[in-house]
């Protein structure tokens, strides 16, 4: 087991950072968080205002492909380096992947070349099952699936994958890959599926169903993987790539009925439109590695996680108002200067 107790955290602003920040804050109380993130449009320093005020953590603004900034960042010796900064909306990289190719590819060899001067003793590149392309009606994606990215999103994580893999075989820098299926919870932006959806049919909105709706996904509670991560940073094996996975396969159109069930809504609420470009049809993911290696399962059920993220949104309202609207910029504003 690897003892690390100073972490620099890329990204930790965005969804699933600032949940495993709560998470591990909450888990260890000897750990120290730095948290390095640019507050592009879907980071929200709001997310974590409830921990601003903790010794244990501290926020630098910078940007991953900044070398000089990463580098002032780190200054002062950190363990280990968890990834979590990227451009991840599908739909965005399709109408325009110059940002994906930046931040994705370049940021994170900026990162892996940090570490690796700073000796660190740890580095997790947080990753997505989309690398591996689209699955027919059967069988999972495993470690050994090979890349067949769809999306230049996908390409762009899966060239940043390789690079990371390139520094533990090259340079022997401690990396690990973790591959994770469909993250959803709270301080989800509301461009993907579930909070979109929800805050959609809360507001009287269409729910805008691409296709015929039957595209399936894994979906996982963003705690569960928050406590992957938490396994894999301290026990994973250096070189290795973890899937991450819920086992809860669901098509679009059952996730949408669910929500609108749990809502009390109408499902003439539902609007198919016209299906994305290259969209894959169906990702499964096996978790037997890291359940067999590190003793890792996930602790919720899907229908519990389901109802309780529908709440959380139904509960934060303000929040995901000043979202959608661009209000929550003004958090930045207030705290830090002009953005």
């Amino acid at each position: 087991m690897s003892e690390c107790k100073r972490i620099f955290v890329t990204g930790g602003c965005g969804f699933i950072g600032s949940n495993f920040i709560h998470y591990a804050l909450a888990e260890r109380s000897d750990i120290e968080i730095r948290n390095f993130d640019n507050l592009t449009y879907a980071g929200n320093l709001e997310n974590l205002a409830d921990v601003e005020s903790d010794a244990r953590y501290s926020f630098v603004k910078g940007d991953i492909a900044d070398r000089r900034a990463v580098e002032a960042a780190l200054e002062g010796g950190f363990d280990a380096v968890i990834n979590f900064a990227a451009e991840t909306h599908v739909d965005r990289s399709i109408l325009d992947a110059g940002d994906f190719i930046r931040t994705n590819v370049l940021g994170t060899q900026v990162l892996l070349e940090a570490a690796r001067s700073a000796g660190m003793v740890r580095f997790v590149q947080i990753s997505t099952d989309e690398v591996y392309g689209s699955l027919g009606a059967t069988g999972l994606f495993t470690e050994e699936t090979p890349l067949a990215p769809n999306s230049p999103y996908s390409a762009s994580k899966a060239a940043a994958d390789l690079v990371a893999r390139s520094y533990f075989r090259t340079f022997g820098l401690p990396v690990m890959v973790t591959r994770c299926s469909n993250n959803f919870g709270p301080y989800q932006f509301p461009e993907k599926l579930i909070p979109l959806f929800v805050t959609n049919a809360l507001a009287e909105r269409k729910l805008p169903l691409y296709g015929d709706g039957m595209n399936v996904r894994d979906w996982i509670y963003v705690d569960d993987h928050s406590s992957a991560i938490m396994a894999v940073l301290e026990g994973g094996r250096a070189g290795e790539v973890y899937n991450i996975g819920g086992g809860n396969e669901r098509s679009n159109v059952e996730i949408t009925r669910a929500i609108l069930g749990i809502l009390g809504k109408d499902e003439s609420l539902i609007e198919f439109v016209r299906d994305r470009p290259g969209h894959d049809r169906r990702y499964a993911i096996d978790s037997s590695k890291i359940e067999r290696e590190l003793g890792w399962r996930p602790a919720h059920t899907f229908d519990d996680a389901l109802e309780a993220t529908v709440r959380w949104y139904v509960e934060h309202e303000d929040w995901w108002r000043r979202v959608r609207s661009g209000e929550y910029m003004e958090y930045y504003q207030k705290q830090y200067g002009e953005r």
